[in-house]
């Protein structure tokens, strides 16, 4: 598995914008090939899929982030971002980043936090 470090959680109010970035080890030279993915746990719910990204860019978001939600991949920093817009107290959950491959265990980032209310 791959050590991934998010950041970007917070505190935001309704309408507002956070930029989750979760980074691999500058050295992992196969980023690239691997799916990208963000999750969500919101207190009392199971762990949703967010926003998804493969090796070649074609994305998926649930319904409840698209339109408000980007997903993104910065190959040459190992980086993916989930870029948040018109934040609801309903997004309020743990972010987790996940990096996924076929026949490969995912590797998961730490979480964070991020709070919406006014």
């Amino acid at each position: 598995q791959v050590q991934l470090v998010e950041s970007g959680g917070g505190l935001a109010q309704p309408g507002g914008s956070l930029r989750l970035s979760c980074a691999a080890p500058e050295r992992m030279i196969t980023f690239s090939f691997y799916g990208v993915a963000w999750y969500r746990r919101a207190l009392g719910k199971p762990r949703e899929l967010v926003a998804a990204m493969t090796s070649m860019n074609t994305t998926n978001y649930s319904e409840s982030a698209k339109g408000r939600f980007a997903i993104s991949r910065d190959n040459a920093k190992k980086t993916m971002y989930l870029q948040m817009n018109n934040l609801q107290p309903e997004d309020t959950a743990v972010y987790y980043c996940n990096l996924n491959a076929v026949s490969r265990p995912d590797s998961w980032g730490q979480g964070t936090q991020v709070i919406v209310s006014s």
